[in-house]
């Protein structure tokens, strides 16, 4: 009898040898198996690691984010050779003026204090696109007398650029006369001709409170590309009484002799 429980505890001693053995080989395969694992994956990050930083010169200064090119005037493009950048804006209603700008140079704007009511005019060497003179008319309180006399000044190969404000074509008395007996504006037919001869085609029928951007020239032989209307309606009006603002860009050839 003692002899099989001599035999049983052996045979219990040598199964519990074997389990033992059995988990330390199954811990064993475990760990190898999670250090490969590990190293593989630093081995990885060593080599992009390694990579980035050999593919860099020393020498070489940090690498930052790229910002977007800005353009001369704020434009969304860069210009051609022999060619002037400019971007304009209407006045916003009777509350924010225009703003006219070429080659990087605000030559009209709310900032600057020197725009108003009315027609805002920006001339500009077509040779060298260094401003001219710049003034703006009333056409609501005032005379347009100004404004033809000041156009007729203009030299060849000027460029002109004009912006609306408020009201570019009547006075309060007109616009009554207008809405009751269909008359004409304070911008009369002599001024508008003499404006479309720098070569507007919206100008004839530039109404009250209309916003209107132009860029064109004296001495022009062709219509001019860059100007944008839009038309006082109540039903569309961006503002009570006024139409949205009206922006414009491009670039204007220079004048060759």
């Amino acid at each position: 009898m003692f002899a099989n429980i001599g035999t049983v505890d052996r045979k219990l001693n040598f199964f519990f040898l074997i389990l033992g053995a059995a988990k330390l080989v199954v811990a064993i395969a475990v760990f190898l198996l999670t250090f490969y694992v590990i190293s593989q994956v630093f081995e990885i990050k060593m080599d992009a690691n390694l990579g980035s930083l050999f593919a860099r010169s020393p020498l070489d200064p940090p690498v930052r984010p790229t910002k977007p090119p800005r353009y001369k005037c704020g434009t969304t493009k860069v210009c051609p050779e022999k060619h002037f950048a400019f971007k304009m804006a209407s006045g916003a209603a009777n509350v924010v003026g225009p703003k006219i700008c070429v080659e990087d140079n605000v030559y009209m704007s709310g900032v600057k204090n020197n725009v108003g009511r009315g027609i805002n005019v920006a001339l500009v060497n077509g040779k060298t696109g260094e401003a001219v003179d710049s003034k703006y008319f009333d056409m609501w309180g005032g005379d347009v007398a100004p404004l033809i006399d000041f156009l007729k000044t203009i030299q060849d190969g000027t460029i002109v650029l004009m912006a609306t404000y408020d009201d570019g074509a009547t006075n309060d008395v007109l616009m009554l006369v207008i809405e009751l007996f269909g008359c004409r504006s304070r911008l009369n037919e002599e001024a508008r001709k003499l404006i479309a001869e720098l070569g507007s085609s919206s100008i004839t029928s530039l109404g009250f409170r209309d916003n209107w951007v132009f860029c064109g020239g004296k001495g022009i032989k062709t219509k001019s590309p860059f100007e944008q209307h839009i038309k006082n309606n109540k039903d569309t009006n961006k503002y009570e009484g006024w139409p949205e603002v009206v922006e414009m860009e491009g670039c204007v050839p220079q004048k060759q002799d």
